[in-house]
């Protein structure tokens, strides 16, 4: 996590937002009286916004832990799949 105080950020605006959204960073904008920002890029940010959404239904969570655990008990199994072209 990257931290920089808001008047570097305003004078080098385009290399820390470059950083944010090339290198995946989130950065902590620094403010008086401790009103900071959190900088992070689109991508992050809707990656979080699903995470939270799927964490955030019990019944996906449920699933999801159970499928978790039944990975790591060797209960998954590889299948081929075919490929269907949509013009046939």
């Amino acid at each position: 996590m990257l931290a920089v105080n808001y008047t570097n950020l305003r004078d080098n605006m385009k290399k820390y937002m470059d950083k944010v959204s090339n290198d995946y960073e989130t950065m902590i904008v620094t403010r008086k009286d401790n009103k900071n920002i959190v900088m992070l890029s689109e991508e992050s940010y809707n990656n979080m916004m699903e995470n939270i959404y799927v964490i955030g239904n019990k019944d996906n969570y449920d699933w999801l832990m159970e499928s978790k655990e039944q990975l790591e008990n060797g209960l998954a199994s590889m299948r081929n799949t075919i490929e269907v072209d949509d013009n046939e």
